[in-house]
Formats: structure tokens, C-alpha cells, sequence
């Protein structure tokens, strides 16, 4: 089991939560990589390898933070991020078809967006009140990032995914 540090001041409850959505930016890295792999709709694939971008973008800018803040001593994993991913897989195996996995996939991947939109706000509103302005940017920045993608998630759920999840087999006639 992991020891999570004392945690006395805000920045220390900063740290201890980049360290965690380093480790969640890195388990969905991996989780899209085999997601992509799968047979997905082109638009939901294209779009998963847009985001796959994105989660790279934000882990590269964690790892600069935390060696700038030399935040190297927690190596803390993320159980939110880890459950998520469990779920989804979970109820990917049980889909029937490719549409419904495709609506389905899409829901998982936005339930965790939405997850990391929290996060990095929050990581956003307690670097300002540290007066950590870069740290504050970068993490505004990561969460406009989770907002966009957000938007063209529902646009493509909304247009075309969960219209072909409806009734998938009327499609087929």
C-alpha cells in the first residue's frame, strides 16, 4: 500500500495531487493505445488519437512541473483514474455490437475527461492561491484542453455516435 505524505499546507496537497494525475495522464495513455487498436468508427478513432495528443501534451507539462518543483519523491498511483478504466472495460466486453461499443467507449472516455477538467481546475485555483502563476497557466491551459475535447466528444456522441447506437441492427437492413 502507498504512504501518501503528510499533508500540512496547500502546496503540499497540490503536489500530492499532480503527482496522482501524472500517474492518471500515464494509465490512460496506455488504456487509449489499446482502445485505438480496437475496431472503432473512423471519427471515434481519429478523435481518440486527437485526445491520445492531448494526454501526451499534459504529461509532458507534468513532468516539467514536477522537476521544476522537484516533486520526484511521490510516486503515488491514481485509484480514480484506475477505476474508470475498470469500469469501462468492464462494460466494453459486455457490448454486442460495434455500435453500442463505440457509444460506449465514448461515454467512458468523457466520464474521465470530466474527471480531469476537476482536477486540473483545481490544481489551476490552488497554484494561483500559491502564487505559483506558471504552474497556474499550465494547468488552466490543461484544463481548456479537457473542456475542447469535452466539445467535440458531445458533437460527435450527439451527431453520430448515439444515433447508430439507438437501433444498430435497423441500420444493418
Amino acid at each position: 500500500m502507498e504512504t501518501i505524505p503528510s499533508i500540512s499546507c496547500l502546496r503540499q496537497l497540490l503536489d500530492v495531487d499532480i503527482s496522482r494525475m501524472k500517474s492518471a495522464e500515464l494509465q490512460l495513455k496506455n488504456t487509449i493505445i489499446s482502445w485505438v487498436s480496437n475496431e472503432n468508427s473512423m471519427p471515434l478513432r481519429l478523435l481518440m488519437n486527437d485526445y491520445l495528443d492531448v494526454v501526451e501534451k499534459h504529461i509532458r507539462l507534468l513532468e516539467i512541473f514536477c522537476k521544476e518543483e522537484k516533486i520526484s519523491a511521490y510516486d503515488l498511483s491514481n485509484g480514480v483514474m484506475k477505476t474508470y478504466i475498470a469500469e469501462a472495460a468492464e462494460k466494453l466486453a459486455c457490448c454486442s455490437c460495434p455500435e453500442i461499443k463505440d457509444a460506449c467507449l465514448l461515454a467512458a472516455v468523457q466520464q474521465i475527461n470530466h474527471y480531469k477538467i476537476s482536477v486540473y481546475g483545481t490544481a489551476a485555483a490552488f497554484a494561483g492561491a500559491l502564487r505559483l502563476q506558471k504552474a497556474g497557466l499550465l494547468f488552466h491551459q490543461a484544463e481548456l484542453d479537457e473542456k475542447d475535447m469535452d466539445e467535440r466528444l458531445s458533437y460527435l456522441a450527439e451527431h453520430e455516435l448515439n444515433k447508430k447506437a439507438i437501433a444498430p441492427f435497423a441500420l444493418a437492413s
